[in-house]
């Protein structure tokens, strides 16, 4: 099986900055896209970033200008650097991964644990 597990969150104050890991593990024939979620309580998950492996990235506008996605393919790690933090980001955060594993030919979505982002004065 696939696994996903998220590292880096934690309580910070406003304009703050932290970095968020997510590496996948097991039996992995190939990534095709990982990318961050977030979802605060009561509210929907959301897209924040995914990056493709030709290295294509995509960001929610809410964090245009402040987070940064990257990923190592030889370590199947996604990074996600959050510069500038609001409190508005806190949520809890979720790596995602789109993965073929192997002896499959078909990608499922495979989902960390969770880290907690706090951002509070």
């Amino acid at each position: 099986q696939v696994q996903l597990v998220e590292s880096g969150g934690g309580l910070v104050q406003p304009g703050w900055s932290l970095r968020l890991s997510c590496a996948a593990s097991g039996s992995i024939l190939s990534i095709i896209v990982m990318g961050w979620y977030r979802q605060a309580p009561g509210k929907q998950r959301e897209l924040v970033a995914h990056i493709a492996n030709g290295g294509n990235t995509n960001y929610a506008d809410s964090v245009k200008g402040r987070f940064t996605i990257s990923r190592d393919n030889a370590k199947n790690t996604v990074y996600l650097q959050m510069n500038s933090l609001k409190p508005e980001d806190t949520a809890v955060y979720y790596c995602h991964g789109l993965i073929v594993a192997s002896g499959t030919i078909q990608e499922y979505d495979y989902w960390g644990q969770g880290t907690q982002v706090t951002v509070s004065s």
